[in-house]
């Protein structure tokens, strides 16, 4: 008896077909699923950076470069000209005010010194003779008014007897008129010899008060020829450390010439280089901290150098608050944090590459279960050596990824594994 045989629905071939069908259509949906806004990138979490938002006291603050410098600087500058004679010490040598450092010589600003000093000593002498002069002339004056004053009482006595005697009649009239009109002649001679006394007296003031004046001025052009000489010998203007001095025996040094520098070693200051981006944020008592050795230092600046260089950069001077490190250096160069802002409490994001794809637009934030990160709209506010201000999008606990976003592309969310 010939048992039936059961047709299959689904034969082998069919099954085939179907999963092929089903493996295109698979295909398809990732291709729209990767072309599409949601595309996803797998990511190893070893590859890149989390990090927890928190909240912290921030303070917005620059890096900057600073370096070493003595407290004051004094430069030495050839106030004359000449030949290098003779160095009396070396650079690096410590020095007191006033101590000679190197001696030129000019034989020209020698010569003129020679001169000045014979202009002088001539000068003198004139004045002396020309004295003189006008002392034996005023004594001359004094005793021809002594002569005058003299004639002058006499013929006042013969006139006053006469008068008496021709009163009374015991001379003759003409006797009378003689001794009047020669009393009268005496005392015109006396008012005359009393104004040229006293004009001589004014004129020899005049000429002396003159003469002193010439030499007063003559004098000066002296001692300051003299101190134009003393230039020659340059001298320590401060107590300190000689450094960068520049001369050799032999050398000719004109007029103006830097020869070097006389360091102030009681203390050092630090002179920073900080971008003209941050000028209008720079004012002077703002704080900036190093370390070194372990230890944190403080700094204050001091003045505020408002000339921008050629580089995009202008400088300040900052100044030691509290403890000097030990053994630092002029020269030395230290990393120091400058202060923008005070301390306040923040909603705080660590700085990573992220920034420069993002702009601080946006971050990848990751999901609560830790597998995937999908971007977020965030605004950044102040930031300094470590960290970003958040100001929006992003909680207390929130992770982001900090590391750099260059080789995620396009994509909207991060698969992490």
């Amino acid at each position: 008896m010939d048992v039936p045989i059961q047709k299959k629905k689904f034969s082998s071939k069919k099954l085939g077909l179907i999963g092929g069908v089903l493996a295109i259509i698979a295909l398809i949906v990732y291709v729209i699923m990767q072309t599409s806004g949601g595309s996803k990138l797998n990511v190893e979490k070893e590859r890149i950076s989390i990090h927890t938002v928190s909240k912290a006291v921030f303070q917005e603050n620059i890096p900057v470069n600073g370096i070493v410098l003595p407290i004051t600087t004094i430069y030495l500058d050839a106030l004359e000209g000449g030949r290098v004679e003779e160095k009396f010490v070396e650079d690096g040598a410590m020095m007191k005010k006033g101590e000679p450092i190197l001696r030129l010589s000019n034989t020209d600003l020698e010569l003129s010194l020679v001169n000045q000093e014979t202009s002088v000593y001539n000068l003198l002498t004139q004045m002396q003779i020309s004295q003189n002069a006008a002392r034996q002339n005023t004594i001359n004056r004094q005793n021809q008014f002594t002569d005058v004053e003299n004639n002058l009482i006499e013929a006042e006595r013969i006139y006053t007897l006469n008068k008496r005697l021709y009163d009374k009649g015991a001379i003759g009239r003409m006797d009378y008129e003689s001794s009047k009109n020669n009393f009268d002649y005496q005392k015109e001679r006396m008012k005359l010899a009393g104004q040229v006394l006293s004009e001589d007296s004014i004129s020899s003031k005049l000429e002396i008060n003159q003469a002193k004046s010439s030499y007063a001025r003559t004098q000066s052009a002296l001692e300051l020829m003299r101190k134009k000489v003393g230039d020659l010998v340059v001298r320590a203007p401060i107590d300190g450390q000689l450094t960068s001095l520049d001369a050799e025996i032999g050398q000719s040094i004109s007029k103006g010439t830097r020869l070097g520098q006389v360091d102030v070693t009681s203390g050092y200051k630090v002179r920073v280089d900080i971008d003209e981006h941050y000028i209008s944020r720079i004012y002077n008592g703002q704080t900036g901290t190093f370390v070194l050795n372990n230890k944190t230092y403080t700094l204050v600046i001091k003045k505020v150098f408002s000339q921008v260089n050629d580089g995009g950069r202008f400088q300040v001077d900052m100044r030691f608050e509290g403890d000097v490190p030990e053994g630092i250096r002029r020269g030395q160069n230290l990393q120091i944090r400058v202060a923008l802002s005070a301390e306040k409490e923040a909603l705080l994001v660590a700085k990573g590459g992220f920034f420069q794809k993002t702009g601080g637009n946006w971050v990848f934030k990751v999901s609560e279960d830790g597998n995937s990160a999908y971007k977020v709209n965030v605004r950044l506010g102040s930031q300094n050596t470590e960290y970003y201000e958040v100001l929006e999008g992003l909680n207390p606990g929130d992770k982001v990824v900090t590391s750099s976003y260059d080789s995620f592309g396009d994509v909207e969310e991060l698969i992490l594994k």
